[in-house]
């Protein structure tokens, strides 16, 4: 699609652009060098994922992309959803939250695939502590329960 109005996706070119600057207030620099091919395909995933409520709160969906942005060490993702996070409400300990979470999963990724550790044994002792601690869990909420029960009476 270029100046000459050509549709992808349904939308020409000149109208995908438009939604965007109706929607973030400009259309930058980046998004006007998205290959024609890709535009429209590309905005529709924004619009449609990555900007509308889903099932996953939007705050969330950020701190996802702050910790992902970490990893791959991309400093634009960094910068955008940092300011995405803000933007909906996450703190700066949030934040922060997110990219330790990223580092210490990234430094666990290492080690594991270094050592090459057998991922049937991994699955299985996973499993194993996932069940643990669902009993763990359960055992608690009574107890969890009548302390609260206690705080209120006192």
């Amino acid at each position: 699609m270029g100046s000459s109005g050509t549709s992808v996706g349904g939308a020409s070119r000149e109208d995908v652009l438009r939604e965007v600057e109706l929607t973030f207030g400009l259309v930058p620099a980046w998004v006007r060098q998205i290959p024609e091919t890709a535009l429209a395909s590309f905005w529709a995933a924004e619009r449609d994922f990555y900007l509308a409520e889903t099932k996953i709160p939007n705050k969330y969906k950020e701190l996802i992309g702050v910790a992902v942005s970490g990893a791959t060490r991309c400093r634009y993702c960094a910068l955008f959803h940092t300011e995405g996070a803000r933007l909906h409400g996450a703190t700066d300990d949030e934040i922060a939250e997110a990219g330790a979470m990223a580092g210490i999963t990234m430094m666990i990724s290492t080690f594991l695939n270094a050592q090459q550790v057998d991922y049937l044994q991994f699955k299985s002792e996973t499993l194993e502590i996932v069940d643990y601690v669902k009993k763990q869990m359960a055992n608690q909420q009574p107890v969890q329960a009548r302390e609260r029960r206690a705080d209120a009476s006192a």
